[in-house]
């Protein structure tokens, strides 16, 4: 992958970070985007930029049209064009709440961050993919976000997520012939500082909810979207892959 340009929305911290790390170590060119987290996302350009790749560290809110024309338009200009897109951004509300209780905002917001802003995004890196008959597009989901269950207490964001299933698959097929791969990653339910973990950092740690029997981490994720980012990965493509030690992250609420 030396000289790809990777695009990963939401890299400044957690999942993000993680794979825009791997991928630089993987001989890519990463264009990094936050849109409050500009100190975090100065440092960790400094540090790709330590490993002989380039970097850019762009703010964007990938729920604003204008900010998703602006942030490709940049990346095309100073790094020539997004040959891998890493749709990691996307708000999530963690307290559990009834549809009705949501605000309309808040639905919008659900949406657009999660499927519309995706979307629109793939939308404007296709056109150079095309050309070089060579992209990668990675979308994430949840766990069983293939399966369209009910997700009580989530029901935009899941609602946002599963259409993101059936987009994936339609692109998949429809950008087949162009060499571009389109998948999505399912992570565990990973968080707080595991996010940034390696798993070595996380080997010997107790997860009793985790069939597997120890928490995800960061590098979990992180070496699977470079193993789909590969060029003899071309024939993997149209999947809906969980990374989540088994754990079935859908646990409703009576």
């Amino acid at each position: 992958m030396r000289d790809k340009v990777a695009l990963i929305t939401g890299s400044a911290k957690g999942l993000g970070k993680m794979t825009a790390l791997r991928l630089a170590d993987e001989g890519c060119n990463i264009a990094l985007n936050y849109v409050h987290s500009q100190a975090e996302a100065d440092e960790l350009k400094r540090v790709i930029q330590s490993k002989g790749v380039r970097c850019l560290s762009l703010q964007g809110d990938i729920s604003i049209q204008e900010d998703i024309t602006r942030l490709i338009s940049e990346v095309e200009d100073r790094l020539g064009g997004v040959d891998i897109m890493v749709n990691n951004a996307g708000p999530f509300i963690r307290e559990r709440r009834l549809f009705a209780d949501y605000s309309v905002a808040e639905i919008h917001a659900m949406i657009q961050g999660n499927l519309v802003g995706t979307m629109l995004l793939d939308h404007l890196v296709l056109p150079h993919m095309r050309s070089r008959q060579w992209g990668r597009i990675i979308h994430f989901g949840f766990g069983h976000a293939g399966e369209a269950r009910a997700w009580p207490h989530r029901a935009a964001y899941a609602a946002a997520k599963v259409g993101l299933v059936s987009f994936t698959k339609s692109l998949a097929v429809e950008e087949a012939p162009y060499g571009i791969t389109v998948n999505m990653i399912c992570p565990g339910d990973i968080r707080g500082a595991n996010k940034e973990m390696s798993i070595a950092d996380v080997i010997g740690m107790q997860d009793k909810e985790t069939p597997r029997g120890r928490p995800g981490s960061g590098e979990d994720i992180a070496r699977v979207i470079a193993y789909l980012c590969q060029e003899h990965s071309d024939f993997i493509t149209g999947n809906i892959m969980d990374v989540s030690g088994g754990l079935d992250p859908i646990r409703p609420t009576i």
